[in-house]
């Protein structure tokens, strides 16, 4: 059975008289343990997609199940716990707490979850080592370099051991020897945990890293081909 399973979704935007579809008839399934990247130009559909996987926007129209339930279904309240049990979440922005600790950024989602305080220490001591900052737990995001908030931000999305972990542009503010950094450990997480992972970006060489690209052009699909499929196609058009 497919972790996500998205049928004939259509998101449909209102500009004064006018509307237009984000998401235009998007069918898509993405297996446990694949590492996906969804690809595209500005106003492509790329981040409504990512939204409506994220369970942070729905369709107008269309389903969406993700590891067998109906997402579209679901209360507030139950998308809520889905997100905070099924879901990580990597953003470009960083999007830690300010003036608050690496420790206490990544125990966050475990708050919300209702984890004891002593097994939130642990576990998130342990995603910090996993990021390789564990000397870094007391440090404030201000006093650190954009690769290791990053990587505080990954620790945030694997604490609650999440089977999938959205990346949203994860590399859009780093230099590119921190992009390069970054994107091996997405890797590294993918073979050794088998995470699902689904990550937007518009850059080929950051797409390079995944195992399937799917490309969305004005609200579609245009392509969906396997690392290799993918790499033969931009050959091509060199």
């Amino acid at each position: 059975m497919s972790l996500i399973k998205v049928e004939h979704a259509i998101k449909t935007y209102q500009t004064g008289d006018e509307s237009f579809n984000a998401l235009d008839d998007v069918s898509l399934s993405i297996n446990e343990g694949e590492f996906v990247a969804i690809m595209g130009t500005s106003g492509s559909g790329k981040s409504t997609c990512m939204n409506m996987l994220g369970t942070l926007d729905k369709p107008n129209s269309g389903s969406y199940y993700l590891d067998g339930i109906d997402v579209l279904s679901l209360s507030s309240n139950e998308l809520s716990d889905i997100r905070n049990i099924k879901l990580g979440f990597v953003f470009q922005g960083f999007n830690l707490i300010p003036r608050t600790s690496a420790l206490d950024n990544v125990e966050l989602p475990m708050i919300y979850k209702g984890i004891p305080e002593e097994e939130r220490h642990i576990r998130a001591r342990k995603a910090l080592k996993i990021v390789g900052l564990e000397n870094r737990e007391d440090h404030m995001p201000n006093q650190m370099s954009g690769g290791q908030q990053q990587r505080v931000a990954i620790a945030r999305a694997i604490v609650n051991d999440a089977p999938i972990i959205l990346a949203d542009e994860p590399t859009g503010n780093l230099d590119t020897k921190t992009s390069i950094e970054v994107m091996e450990f997405f890797v590294n997480l993918n073979n050794n945990t088998g995470k699902t992972i689904v990550l937007v970006t518009h850059e080929p060489d950051i797409a390079e890293y995944c195992k399937r690209i799917i490309k969305f052009k004005d609200g579609k699909i245009i392509s969906d081909q396997s690392k290799e499929e993918w790499q033969k196609t931009r050959t091509r058009q060199t």
